[in-house]
């Protein structure tokens, strides 16, 4: 896999200048102490999360939809994920950031190329997995769901 093709880190709140987010694609999040804004995308221990879209709305969508659940929704279960360790998303949003793998394809046709295309989506994000965990000997954080608890789960076992 061309990790190459990555788009640069973006803070979490500069998503939106991100290119080609209305593919789908694989997205990398991160949490870092330090800026990574702009630097290029790298297999880097701060990555937590991996995910993926094959959805009419495209990156642009998902991403939308992990805002939205670390903003007290619903609609994103890495997102919920997040939401055990930081329930307050002002803790989580200065130290977040994204990077994108979008493919350019038409996620609405049922065209040989863009089935195969979407299918090199899924490959991709599995291909990121692989790659993270050769390096650092396990998955991100909040893609290994034995570890890692939905905040929903945990609001719903105290009963609150």
């Amino acid at each position: 896999m061309n990790f190459d093709r990555f788009s640069r880190w973006k803070a979490w709140q500069a998503r939106k200048e991100l290119h080609c987010k209305h593919y789908p694609g694989v997205y990398a999040l991160a949490i870092s102490p330090v800026d990574l804004s702009d630097q290029a995308f790298s297999c880097i221990a701060d990555i937590v999360y991996f995910g993926m879209t094959n959805s009419i709305s495209g990156l642009q969508g998902r991403l939308k939809q992990f805002d939205n659940t670390i903003h007290e929704k619903t609609g994103h279960g890495g997102a919920d994920r997040f939401r055990h360790d930081f329930p307050q998303s002002r803790d989580l949003l200065p130290q977040l950031y994204v990077a994108v793998l979008p493919f350019e394809c038409e996620v609405a046709t049922n065209a040989p190329s863009d089935l195969i295309t979407m299918g090199k989506v899924a490959m991709a994000e599995y291909e990121c997995f692989a790659h993270y965990a050769e390096l650092f000997g396990h998955l991100p954080k909040y893609n290994d769901k034995k570890k890692s608890p939905k905040f929903s789960r945990m609001v719903r076992t105290n009963g609150s």
